[in-house]
């Protein structure tokens, strides 16, 4: 297992210097000029050519990108003379907007997006997987029909139909919510769910009908296996077969789809976010590619790649404490 995990984190940080390689490129080599973004419309050719050198643009791609990498570790000195910032470590830069450490900017605003991912996730577990199961053990009955009917609706309407939707319906007509403004879990439980209400629901009704449909396919599979016969010849309870064989094994997929999604999500969720007004990630990011701050969309794209890349290596060791076979 050490060996495995360790191999494991090789490929990780692989991955992720591929990752950054690809994203660097993609935004330093594009006909579209940092300098230019960063010095403003009514720059003159002196000033743009001082912000060049300034940022280090004049500087071959190959040593644009070293001292980019170098600055995640070790942190480095942007500009020089009087002009120089010292860029702590984990430097990604600063924002061509408000010159602020791009770092600051996500750190400052990754508790909303880990919240609202969270909670979400949470919930639509909850509901995806009763659904699912429920219309597994019950398969082709009316109970089974109206569960995926149900689902299929939920996976049809797209997250900004039914964030709008639920903000009329809830906050405008029934005024049983006030409208989300964030507040930290830490100043006052209670209101930091009660505004991420409607987030969370909006996020899990899509997610939601997507895993009932997914984990009905696997229990269904899972509960025709021999082991599952075995276990009911031996006399064992319903339950203990469903939850303990069957629900075991049929979570193997499941937990494949939900690393993938919860670290994406991490990471920011641009509709919900914008909609609800939440100061998340994904707003941060939606506002730097309307503004061409490079600097924040790279550092964005790379805290995405990285929880995707560690919440699939979490998923791959949870295979073997889910499901025994994997071990062998």
């Amino acid at each position: 297992m050490i060996l495995y995990l360790a191999r494991r984190l090789l490929a990780l940080a692989g991955v992720l210097l591929a990752i950054a390689a690809v994203t660097f490129l993609i935004f330093y080599v594009l006909p579209t000029d940092p300098a230019a973004a960063a010095c403003g419309k009514t720059c003159s050719a002196e000033r743009l050519a001082d912000v060049r050198e300034y940022l280090g643009l004049d500087q071959p791609i190959w040593r644009q990108f070293a001292d980019f990498l170098t600055g995640i570790f070790t942190g480095r000195t942007l500009g020089t003379g009087q002009y120089a910032v010292q860029c702590d470590f984990p430097c990604l830069g600063y924002s061509y907007e408000n010159s602020l450490p791009v770092w600051d900017l996500l750190m400052d605003r990754l508790p909303v997006s880990a919240s609202l991912a969270v909670g979400a996730a949470a919930l639509w577990l909850l509901l995806g997987l009763g659904a699912g199961v429920t219309a597994a053990l019950r398969k082709d009955t009316a109970t089974d029909k109206a569960l995926m009917v149900g689902a299929v609706a939920a996976a049809s309407l797209p997250v900004y139909f039914t964030s709008v939707m639920l903000i009329y319906g809830v906050i405008r007509v029934a005024g049983l919510l006030p409208y989300p403004t964030y507040q930290a879990f830490t100043d006052n439980p209670f209101a930091w769910a009660t505004n991420l209400l409607l987030p969370w629901t909006a996020l899990a009704l899509l997610y939601a009908a997507m895993y009932a449909r997914q984990s009905r396919g696997s229990m269904i599979e899972a509960m025709a296996e021999p082991y599952i016969r075995t276990a009911r010849a031996k006399g064992m309870p319903e339950r203990t077969v469903v939850v303990k064989h069957g629900l075991r094994s049929g979570m193997t997929p499941i937990l494949t789809i939900f690393g993938m999604d919860l670290g994406g999500l991490l990471a920011g969720a641009v509709i919900t976010e914008s909609i609800f007004g939440l100061p998340g990630i994904g707003r941060l990011f939606y506002g730097a590619l309307v503004s061409s701050d490079q600097p924040v969309v790279l550092g964005v794209t790379l805290l995405a790649a990285f929880f995707i890349v560690v919440a699939n290596l979490v998923v791959d060791l949870l295979y073997a404490v889910i499901d025994p076979r994997v071990r062998y």
